[in-house]
């Protein structure tokens, strides 16, 4: 069967059999939320990271970045809240301001003297560097990073003093944490620090300066005590960063006294890290989604360690392939998929929030901002994943949105590495299904594969309609021409959404409960049960009389 008319292939459905049994997703999704359903999710949760020393390619010099602002604002006006914020990255521990230093741009210190195979102190930046983070849309929440790799006899002056320039200088935005060092667990790697060094050591440095930085500018403003993120780490497998570690270290215990300094749980992951993971990398690895609850089993531990404390776990920093990406795989269309479906599994397991690190000379970045590797700014497909996420979560109206795996689905067995479903709740009422298919199909294919997916519903909800919304692409290796809900944001030329296909895609449920409908191989589609995923009543509460 040719794929090419979603709208005749659902309509037809009513008049054909499935004779493909065997093809067939079947999903039984329960009214009710399950068991193992996530907290509600914050509508910030799908963020970002911007590498510190690259804030004014992605924010503007003397101009504002345009296109940076618009994607941001979309994605706000998807979600009912910007995207979480993380200002930082190894360069943040290279960074000390100095208020004579006026450039739009970091400089080179010429009179560095830190420690490090890249001196602690070799990045100046100014005034201008709050002024250019000021320009995120206005309420954004943000994380930022500060410098723990200084160690000279001033380091207490020096962090106290970027912390007290962060939250002064910039009104626009809602700074809720200092992450105070990034990547400790590199630190005898990079040359920052010497001798003995871990766990115990970082937690008293940690909380040394965490201490001066409450009682010299939170506590004149006002701030509680509790504004910290540890620990940053790039991992703790085989070290003593754990987070079962810290907690013995007494990293988040009052120091000298109760309260707590910590906010939150601060950890870092890549699906796949050039000249680190072991094994090559490949599209088709990428999007055999099995593989990403694979590279995450020591991250979910330390997910579950975090759940035995009172304070939340974030993937601060996050990314596809680091650390600049990988042509081929990071700035294509499965890109966009496996991102959609890394938001919907974090979310599952208990992540708070996820940051999807991005430089200006990164292929995984979700957008480039800047001219680079001859091409002008553009957005690339992996942002149409974090949109959907977004538009899946819902404006603030859409209170207590829940997100749960689905584990029971019947998956063909072809299909069974690379299918993930998750069903979605808003006011503890069944909302939508998302089902991501990760099969591989390249661009060159003029006949792509596909699947019935079939859900199976009460058959209270029969003759309701059921909406679709697609992310869908010219294949798995396309560069462009990605859509979400119908949606581009390639076409403006500047980042803002234009209608490219404006048709509905519905079915009815079956007198049976059921409700049917194709999925093609490397596509996802959400189907929202009652109501069109972005209409402006879609978060409406759900009556007992409508669908369950």
């Amino acid at each position: 069967m040719k794929y090419t008319n979603k709208s005749f292939v659902i309509y037809s459905l009513s008049c054909v059999a499935f004779a493909a049994a065997e093809n067939m997703i079947r999903l039984e999704p329960s009214a009710n939320p399950p068991s193992d359903i996530s907290s509600p999710v914050d509508h910030s949760f799908a963020g970002f990271g911007i590498e510190s020393s690259n804030l004014f390619s992605f924010t503007g010099g003397a101009q504002p970045n345009t296109l940076t602002i618009n994607l941001l604002n979309n994605l706000a006006n998807y979600a009912g809240k910007p995207p979480h914020i993380r200002i930082g990255g190894n360069t943040q521990d290279y960074m000390i301001f100095q208020e004579s230093q006026a450039e739009w741009s970091w400089i080179n210190n010429p009179n560095a003297v830190g420690q490090g195979s890249i001196k602690a102190d070799s990045m100046l930046i100014g005034p201008r560097f709050f002024e250019a983070a000021n320009r995120l849309p206005k309420g954004t929440t943000v994380t930022w990073g500060l410098n723990l790799a200084y160690e000279q006899s001033d380091f207490i002056e020096k962090i106290t003093t970027m912390a007290e320039q962060a939250l002064t200088k910039c009104p626009n935005l809602n700074i809720t944490s200092f992450e105070i060092g990034n990547e400790p667990d590199l630190y005898t790697q990079n040359g920052f620090r010497a001798g003995p060094w871990g766990g115990a050591v970082f937690t008293q440095e940690w909380l040394a300066r965490a201490s001066a930085i409450s009682a010299q500018v939170l506590a004149p403003k006002g701030i509680a005590r509790n504004f910290f993120e540890a620990a940053a780490t790039a991992s703790t497998i085989g070290t003593d960063f754990q987070i079962a570690n810290l907690v013995t270290f007494g990293v988040s215990a009052g120091a000298p006294a109760p309260p707590s300094y910590l906010s939150g749980w601060n950890q870092h992951d890549y699906y796949y890290y050039i000249g680190v993971s072991g094994y090559a990398v490949s599209l088709e690895r990428l999007l055999t989604l099995r593989t990403t609850e694979d590279q995450f089993a020591a991250w979910a531990a330390q997910v579950d360690q975090a759940a035995q404390t009172p304070y939340p776990y974030a993937l601060r920093e996050m990314g596809v392939v680091g650390p600049i990406g990988l042509q081929g795989v990071t700035d294509v269309f499965g890109a966009a998929l496996w991102t959609l479906n890394f938001l919907l599994y974090a979310a599952g397991l208990g992540v708070a929030s996820v940051g999807l690190h991005m430089t200006d000379n990164s292929n995984a970045s979700a957008w480039l901002p800047i001219p680079m590797y001859g091409r002008e700014p553009h957005v690339r497909p992996l942002y149409y994943g974090v949109a959907a996420f977004d538009q899946v979560v819902g404006p603030a109206a859409c209170a207590r949105t829940q997100i749960a795996q689905y584990t029971g689905a019947q998956v063909p067995a072809e299909y069974q590495d690379w299918v993930r479903a998750y069903s979605v709740y808003q006011q503890e009422k069944l909302a939508s299904v998302v089902v991501v298919n990760g099969k591989m199909a390249n661009s060159s294919l003029e006949y792509k594969g596909n699947v019935t997916v079939q859900l199976q519903l009460p058959a209270s909800a029969a003759g309701q309609v059921v909406y679709l919304a697609y992310l869908t692409g010219p294949g798995a290796d396309a560069t462009a021409d990605t859509t979400w809900n119908g949606i581009s944001f390639e076409k403006s030329g500047d980042g803002t959404p234009t209608q490219v296909d404006g048709s509905q895609q519905t079915v009815l449920v079956a007198a049976d409960g059921t409700a049917s409908f194709f999925l093609r191989d490397t596509e996802a589609v959400v189907a929202s049960l009652g109501r069109k995923l972005g209409a402006a009543d879609y978060c409406a509460m759900r009556t007992r009389d409508e669908v369950p």
